[in-house]
């Protein structure tokens, strides 16, 4: 199996204020293809640690693919550095200096004249072409290795190494193809859910297993490289089989997919619709829902009632219900979502109201504390949570709430 390495350029990458993912989305595309990548390195713009870097990559790594640093500054220091680190020389193309200038005129301006270090080339590589900058990749082979070096910007190094890079790695990796699965569970901690299905993927020693938590849920992801397709597609869905009916509804999806998309495949299955009352949530619920494409087919209406008075005159919710219970209150989600379905005549309707923090809190209500309401055809019902975390997370977290408390009564009505 061939092994591969990603070298991510730029100082900007070592702040907090960037992060990196071509890397992310470059491992993806290698593993589908059966090249495992086994380093990761992010590198600023100095010229003796870039140097190393790359010499060591390609010593150790059948592949090594190179991100930024090829734009015309001073501190773009990857077309120089990478040649010296592969003892080559780099050389002028005439041809790239004229397309360049003919895309500046396009652009309707003239081409600054530090650019033209863009129209060097390093010996005996291919030229990658970029229709999306100006700045072209590079493709070559050192004594059997492959080396990709690609601009950093995503809309430009993402098209170039489908269009040109793929299928050559894809021909030197063979026939191994990986296949991947993501089941996701709701309810559940990431130390419950390895404990109840252990003992179903440790009989697949072929299959690759990894149990993680991300902010709402668990994530059980399965990888199988075969040179069968068919069946280990069958084998993965055989073991996500034998998964759902471990845990039960407690797996929301099998594919990958988000609690909005699977809510939303359940109401467009039924032919029915969904309006949504949201307070601490602050709106977070109906811009999931909308994320989805096809939303409208079921997503009717979302109304953020912060203020008491906004619940009482937008919802309908009593004054009294406020007095006696408090806004986070069962009764108040109940009203809430009460008088959102009257308001929006939709078949189903949710609410949230909480206290996200940082302050707020009390006892007997402390920060985390949410209350979900749900409302359908004259009927509501609530649940109450606890959720650990900052008001971010509090936030997203009750937003997942309460989707999947709609997700099991559409389950139940089902």
């Amino acid at each position: 199996m061939l092994s591969a390495e990603i070298i991510a350029i730029g100082s900007e990458l070592l702040t907090p204020e960037r992060s990196d993912t071509n890397s992310l989305w470059l491992t993806q595309k290698l593993n589908d293809i059966g090249i495992e990548v086994k380093l990761k390195t992010i590198v600023g713009d100095d010229e003796a640690r870039l140097e190393e870097t790359i010499r060591d990559a390609v010593k150790r790594s059948d592949i090594v693919i190179t991100t930024g640093g090829l734009g015309p500054t001073e501190d773009d220091l990857t077309r120089q550095v990478s040649a010296r680190a592969l003892n080559k020389t780099l050389e002028y193309h005439n041809d790239l200096e004229v397309h360049l200038r003919a895309r500046f005129r396009a652009w309707g301006r003239e081409m600054p004249e530090i650019n033209k270090r863009q129209a060097y080339i390093i010996e005996g590589a291919d030229i990658l072409p970029n229709p999306n900058g100006s700045a072209v990749g590079m493709y070559l082979s050192v004594d059997g290795k492959h080396i990709a070096i690609f601009p950093g910007p995503p809309r430009e190094m993402q098209p170039m190494f489908e269009n040109h890079v793929f299928d050559r790695l894809k021909v030197a990796a063979g026939d191994v193809i990986v296949k991947r699965r993501v089941l996701k569970i709701s309810g559940m901690g990431e130390s419950a859910v390895d404990e109840a299905i252990a003992p179903i993927y440790v009989t697949y020693p072929d299959v690759q297993t990894s149990i993680l938590f991300n902010k709402s849920e668990v994530e059980a992801h399965l990888w199988l490289r075969s040179e069968d397709s068919i069946q280990a597609d069958a084998t993965l869905e055989e073991i996500a089989q034998k998964i759902v009916g471990k845990l039960g509804t407690a797996v929301f999806s099998i594919q990958g997919e988000s609690m909005e998309e699977v809510v939303g495949r359940l109401l467009k299955k039924r032919g029915e619709t969904l309006s949504v009352a949201e307070s601490c949530t602050g709106g977070l619920i109906g811009s999931r829902l909308t994320d989805v494409p096809g939303s409208s087919a079921y997503f009717i209406e979302g109304v953020v009632s912060y203020s008491n008075t906004a619940k009482m005159r937008t919802l309908n919710v009593p004054e009294a219900t406020l007095q006696e219970f408090g806004a986070v209150s069962a009764e108040t989600a109940a009203a809430m979502a009460e008088g959102m379905r009257d308001a929006a005549k939709t078949d189903h309707s949710i609410s949230v109201t909480g206290i996200a923090g940082p302050d707020g809190g009390s006892d007997e209500k402390p920060v985390g504390t949410v209350f979900v309401g749900y409302a359908n055809g004259g009927r509501s019902k609530t649940m109450k949570i606890v959720l650990p975390g900052d008001r971010y997370l509090i936030r997203w977290r009750a937003s997942q709430a309460a989707l999947d408390y709609l997700r099991r009564q559409l389950l139940k009505a089902t």
